[in-house]
């Protein structure tokens, strides 16, 4: 006999929906405010660096994608007792980089891009640990490809240029980073 659930049903069809509506527009509906003006910067930033507009799109549309893809995955309690745990120490790694984010660009002369190289990559690697066995390779691969983006030492070296052309990019994703560690988003 076939295994038939309507509630798999309905989450699948709820991942899809909301997957295909990642978009800026909708996204307002899923984020607060706080959120979405980091991404909006993190846009920026990733358009100017790459001088390509499509890839930057891509990039935060896929980090939106994963985000409410797992938001649905949680609200249905899809993680077991263990993947849970996993996504504590995801929810730690998060704090500990945006905190390290926030260090970096208070204090000057303290960035080491190897250290936030490797908190991007830590929070990938527990990222996929968690979505394993509850996303597509499709989905694998766009966190993979935001993590990679935002890992990349070349960029986060210019972002965290003093006197470089993100700075006040940077200043506006720490500020919002700060208010979302104030309010204990992340």
């Amino acid at each position: 006999m076939e295994a038939f659930s309507s509630k798999d049903m309905a989450m699948k069809a709820q991942k899809k929906i909301l997957s295909s509506m990642a978009t800026k527009s909708s996204v307002h509906m899923f984020i607060d405010d706080t959120t979405s003006e980091i991404l909006d910067e993190l846009y920026r930033v990733s358009k100017e660096y790459s001088g390509n507009r499509t890839e930057a799109q891509k990039v935060v549309k896929n980090l939106i994608k994963i985000a409410v893809k797992i938001g649905v995955l949680f609200r249905h309690n899809r993680f077991s007792t263990e993947e849970l745990g996993l996504a504590q120490d995801f929810k730690k790694k998060l704090h500990q980089g945006a905190m390290t984010a926030i260090s970096f660009h208070e204090v000057e002369f303290t960035f080491d891009k190897a250290v936030m190289s490797e908190l991007l990559t830590g929070c990938r690697d527990l990222l996929l640990k968690l979505v394993n066995t509850h996303l597509t390779p499709k989905s694998h691969g766009r966190i993979n490809h935001v993590f990679n983006h935002y890992a990349d030492p070349e960029l986060l070296t210019k972002l965290y240029d003093p006197d470089g052309p993100f700075r006040p990019n940077l200043t506006k994703i720490c500020t919002g980073l700060n208010k979302l560690l104030e309010d204990g988003t992340i």
